[in-house]
């Protein structure tokens, strides 16, 4: 097993069980406890796990909210798939909004030259890297910009979506479950993307399979109001399964 897939596998075993320690790490993965310490140094350093005494913890458990930078570093393939399966979604023309978020970068940077779309989005870094294609009409959303998802909230923003209509919204989550629906731990970001989603043809969630494992306090929509969630193979297929009872259509890129 290379050290990345034991690493996603202690982070899988941490979001269910809420902890992992690092002597019973190292006896179910075959490894000295010096190499389990090494893993949980470099998932602290994600963003996505905490050190504590003897083992660590999810982030989630504390109320604490990776930094884009840490998110951006985390299942970096995964979200390049999804961020490919996602150009399929595309309208041939019109409008559509991309939500803040790492796997949204990736669709940033793989969206064609050649499609004159309207792109709306809350984030100046996707802005930026959008400003320069001649073929594309770019919109940011004003507002206050939370500076560890660099998204615009509140007020101004909100006010610009309720006068707009797009044909797809894609959307990023921090959680998601078939009974909890979609959150986030910030209700300022949460209320911005229901209102995403509301002015919405389609509403398309881009997530890989570590969000599917935990809820955060606000939640902005239901699966009812998702009609497809694009996520990577290593989503466990009971899981897709109940998922889509719940309404989207699930593609596993």
């Amino acid at each position: 097993m290379y050290a990345e897939e034991r690493q996603q596998e202690i982070l899988h075993a941490a979001r269910t069980a809420g902890r992992v320690d690092v002597v019973t790490l190292a006896e179910q993965f075959g490894v000295t406890t010096e190499t389990i310490r090494r893993d949980l140094t470099v998932l602290e350093r994600a963003g996505v796990l905490r050190r504590v005494h003897g083992g660590a913890i999810p982030v989630e458990r504390l109320g604490f909210e990776p930094a884009l930078a840490a998110r951006d570093e985390v299942m970096t393939a995964e979200k390049e798939r999804i961020a490919k399966a996602a150009l399929a979604e595309l309208p041939q023309d019109g409008a559509i909004i991309i939500d803040a978020g790492s796997t949204m970068s990736r669709l940033v940077q793989a969206l064609p030259t050649d499609r004159e779309l309207t792109v709306i989005v809350n984030s100046p870094p996707l802005a930026a890297a959008l400003a320069t294609r001649s073929a594309l009409t770019v919109l940011m959303l004003g507002g206050r910009v939370r500076g560890r998802t660099l998204a615009t909230v509140e007020d101004w923003a909100l006010e610009q979506l309720s006068h707009l209509h797009v044909d797809v919204a894609f959307m990023a989550t921090n959680g998601c479950s078939a009974i909890g629906g979609l959150t986030t731990p910030d209700p300022a970001e949460a209320a911005i993307k229901r209102a995403m989603i509301g002015c919405a043809q389609r509403a398309v969630l881009l997530a890989d399979h570590t969000k599917f494992t935990g809820s955060y306090l606000a939640r902005f929509a239901t699966l009812s109001e998702i009609d497809m969630i694009i996520t990577d193979t290593e989503l466990d297929s009971k899981l897709a399964a109940g998922l889509a009872a719940a309404g989207p259509e699930i593609v596993r890129a």
